[in-house]
């Protein structure tokens, strides 16, 4: 007989599923938040794939002309433009609610 780690685990179970979502005021998004996904939304997403590799290609070639600091803050833009292009996609995936 197999023990589980958790003697209790099964106790704790419950099923959720008849249960409804939580809706409150604070949880309300603002006009502006709604304008901006609508927005984003009409971005094509490869965009923000193309300018984080232009970043990467601009980083490099400053790296290797010998302007470090620049080609690091160049460098430094790659991954705020792929969080926008996640952000971009879950937007045009679950819209703006």
């Amino acid at each position: 007989m197999q023990m589980d780690v958790n003697p209790a685990s099964r106790a704790s179970e419950h099923d959720y599923k008849d249960v409804p979502p939580v809706v409150r005021a604070e949880h309300a998004e603002s006009s502006l938040t709604r304008m901006i996904e609508q927005q984003t939304a009409k971005v094509p997403s490869h965009v923000f794939l193309a300018a984080s590799l232009t970043a990467m290609a601009a980083s490099a070639a400053l790296e290797v002309m010998g302007r470090s600091r620049p080609s690091r803050f160049v460098g430094q833009w790659v991954a705020p433009l792929l969080v926008m292009g996640v952000y971009n996609k879950l937007v045009k995936i679950f819209g703006s609610r």
